[in-house]
């Protein structure tokens, strides 16, 4: 980790997708005197599962995964977040400690808020206290769908949905198919919550049919129509 030029909330490029940046101008001073912004290179971790929380975190740039240990050791990717994306509110918000680990899938820059600052504002700031309850809502929704989907979704239908879902959260590059986020198959497959080689043997399947197409780490989406009847989503 090291520090890197403060980035002015105010100014900031990601200020409007951020719930922490929309804080009234009175708090967000408050902000600016009080957070410290640092960079992570790819691989870094963040914060720890487990570990007390003494704040949390804003992305300004980067990609970050969010992940908890299962059996045997085993990761479980539980979110994807990108920038705008607060990390580590729920543990300030519980009193708890951090209950998944934060890594940076590429090199990152960070905003942290101190614990103490963040309750202040959020006692003092109704509408923030709002989004936060609405951050919250969605969080619990988020994991009463994968709980859903984990029961229900055969392997295959959840490794297309894994796709779609990369393409939701980060976008594609200019091509307009390529994956705008370079995944490991393990991370993929952490990602899906099934083992490594069958979400090979499903990538196979889906490149042999035309769906997508395979380029080392990058995945390009050719028929996404395709890709979402396999995932079994429609409009």
């Amino acid at each position: 980790m090291g520090d890197f030029e403060h980035v002015d909330c105010e100014h900031c490029s990601n200020r409007f997708k951020s719930v922490i940046c929309k804080t009234s101008s009175d708090y967000s001073k408050e902000l600016e005197l009080q957070k410290t912004c640092s960079q992570f290179k790819k691989g870094e971790i963040i914060f720890k599962e487990g570990h007390h929380a003494y704040g949390l975190y804003c992305i300004n740039g980067g990609k970050v995964k969010l992940s908890k240990n299962g059996d045997m050791g085993k990761e479980h990717i539980v979110r994807m977040a990108a920038p705008g994306d607060v990390l580590g509110y729920r543990a300030i918000l519980s009193g708890e400690r951090y209950s998944a680990s934060a890594t940076a899938l590429e090199d990152c820059n960070l905003c942290f808020v101190p614990k103490e600052l963040f309750l202040s504002i959020v006692r003092k700031d109704g509408e923030l206290s709002m989004d936060m309850m609405r951050l919250l809502s969605e969080d619990l929704r988020r994991a009463e769908s994968t709980i859903t989907h984990m029961a229900q979704k055969p392997v295959r239908e959840r490794t297309a949905e894994a796709l779609l879902f990369l393409k939701e959260t980060y976008g594609v590059a200019n091509d307009g198919e390529t994956l705008n986020v370079a995944l490991s198959r393990e991370e993929l497959s952490n990602l899906v919550g099934t083992a490594t080689e069958t979400v090979v043997r499903f990538l196979k399947e889906f490149k042999d049919s035309g769906i997508i197409k395979l380029e080392g780490k990058k995945i390009l989406l050719a028929d996404i129509p395709a890709l979402a009847g396999y995932a079994n989503m429609y409009d």
